[in-house]
Parts: structure tokens; C-alpha cells; sequence
């Protein structure tokens, strides 16, 4: 049996477990911007029929429901990580100890081959596990930023009804547009003290 390369193809799927959610804790909580002490004092300068902007990466990591979502899906990444990786270490010690027991010939060919079986079917297990939870998990994040989108969206339609500005422009610090711009015409601040108001009102059912 090739007991060596078994021992190797698990640590590796411990490796791949570890890694498993990097890609949404990397994305730890986003860092306030001075757009959040902004919002308190904010005021509109333009007026109807002006055409404005929003900063829009901006709004999202100051606005309230977007905090809240993700810090509470970051400690179900991080719950189902510590998970994966306690079941790949157990995993990767029960390989060594089977190393060990083979090795000193301490099994026979039949109880050395049903410990082996067993060993690859915990390893496919556990990778078909990880990836589904990376899938489960990306879809959950991809309905987390549409929630929040659509919260944006649909408090802005409200807003401009109360504004009437003849066009609300967004742009984000990777795909800026605006170029000189009169200040006067961000409402970034104005949209974002709204935006969390409304959010207050609804907090105990958006997260539970």
C-alpha cells in the first residue's frame, strides 16, 4: 500500500480546509470613513433638478445593514472553519497513527486495508463538505450585497421624491467618472444618515 503518499494527499486536504474561507475573512470588517461622522451634520446644498452623486463604496461600508450582515456572516465563517479544520486535524492524526501501526506491523493486510478505505472516504467526505460550504457560502454573501443594494435602492427612490434631483449619479473609488465636481452635489453623507435612520426602525428583523 502506498501509505506514504495517503499521509500526503491528507495533510493536504487539512491545507485546502484551512484555506477554505480565506477569501470572505480576508474581507474582515470594513473601516469607517469619514462619511459615517459626515452623515450626523449633513446637509443638501443642491436643489431640484440638479444632478448629484453618490460615492458608493463609501455608503456601503458606513451604512449600518451592511455592518451588521457581515459581521454576522464572518462568525459563521469563522464557526464553520474552526469546524473544517478540527475534523482535518483529527483526520491528519488518524493517518499518522495508522502510518505508525503499518509500519511497526502492528495490523494485518485486511485491518490495514479497511483503515485505509476508511481514511480516504473521511478525506473525500471532508473535501466534498468543504467545497460545498464555499459554495453555500459565496452564494450567501452574493445575497447579502443584494440585500443591501436593494435597501439602497429602494430608500433612494423615496429620497428623490422628496429631492427631486433630475439624475443621482454613483461612483465608486475604482471606477470614478466624476470629474470636477462641485462638492455641493455629493450627497453621499445625506443618503447615508437616512439610509441608517430607516435601518433602526427594522434592525431587529434584518438580523437575528
Amino acid at each position: 500500500m502506498k501509505n506514504n503518499s495517503l499521509i500526503i494527499s491528507i495533510v493536504s486536504a487539512v491545507i485546502a480546509v484551512a484555506a477554505l474561507v480565506l477569501n470572505f475573512t480576508n474581507g474582515a470588517s470594513p473601516k469607517k470613513s469619514a462619511a459615517s461622522a459626515e452623515a450626523e451634520t449633513a446637509g443638501v446644498s443642491a436643489v431640484a433638478g440638479d444632478i448629484v452623486y453618490i460615492q458608493m463604496d463609501s455608503l456601503i461600508v458606513n451604512y449600518d445593514m451592511f455592518n451588521d450582515l457581515m459581521t454576522a456572516f464572518q462568525n459563521k465563517v469563522q464557526g464553520l472553519q474552526d469546524d473544517l479544520q478540527k475534523k482535518g486535524r483529527k483526520l491528519e492524526s488518524d493517518a499518522k497513527a495508522f502510518e505508525n501501526q503499518y509500519t511497526k506491523g502492528l495490523l494485518t493486510r485486511s485491518a490495514a486495508e479497511d483503515q485505509q478505505n476508511k481514511l480516504v472516504q473521511r478525506q473525500q467526505v471532508l473535501q466534498e463538505e468543504s467545497a460545498r460550504l464555499q459554495g453555500e457560502l459565496q452564494e450567501e454573501e452574493m445575497v447579502i450585497n443584494n440585500q443591501v443594494l436593494d435597501a439602497i435602492k429602494t430608500y433612494l427612490q423615496t429620497y428623490n421624491e422628496e429631492h427631486q434631483f433630475a439624475l443621482i449619479l454613483t461612483t465608486t473609488s475604482a471606477t470614478n467618472n466624476i470629474i470636477n465636481v462641485n462638492p455641493a452635489l455629493d450627497v453621499t453623507a445625506d443618503v447615508l444618515n437616512g439610509l441608517n435612520e430607516e435601518y433602526i426602525k427594522v434592525r431587529n428583523t434584518v438580523v437575528k
